[in-house]
């Protein structure tokens, strides 16, 4: 599985783990679509092929997956998971439940490489004009 099938996994992942989508998340999945270099209609594809599948075989294949990308690349998946899981001001809690299995328990990851990514996407997003509505 490579970086994007995975980021397309962990944001079918969160955005469903509150039981939820809402507008706030899928306007920031199309900017990390974006930002990410993403092709958008695939993206689509992919997260109504994930709709098919059992929740916890994707979350069992996407750990599988994840350990055999970089820490760089683990990082920045699970920095955009806190990214969107903030989109609507409010991370739920089954959303940071499943951030906190992935990037603790799973991955074993450096919080503060973390943070520092997600605050550098944060600032790349927000300093974008179209959402900041200029």
């Amino acid at each position: 599985m490579n970086y994007n099938t995975l980021i397309a996994r962990l944001y079918f992942l969160l955005v469903y783990a509150d039981g939820s989508v809402n507008d706030k998340e899928i306007a920031m999945a199309k900017q990390m679509v974006k930002e990410e270099g993403l092709n958008a209609e695939e993206f689509d594809v992919q997260l109504k092929m994930l709709a098919l599948k059992d929740k916890d075989s994707v979350y069992s294949e996407s750990m599988i997956g994840l350990k055999q990308l970089s820490l760089r690349e683990q990082v920045r998946i699970v920095a955009w998971m806190c990214v969107i899981a903030n989109a609507d001001g409010f991370m739920d809690r089954g959303e940071w439940q499943l951030i906190y299995k992935v990037y603790h328990k799973e991955l074993n990851l450096p919080l503060h490489l973390i943070f520092a990514v997600q605050k550098e996407l944060n600032k790349k997003i927000w300093e974008k004009p179209s959402m900041i509505g200029l």
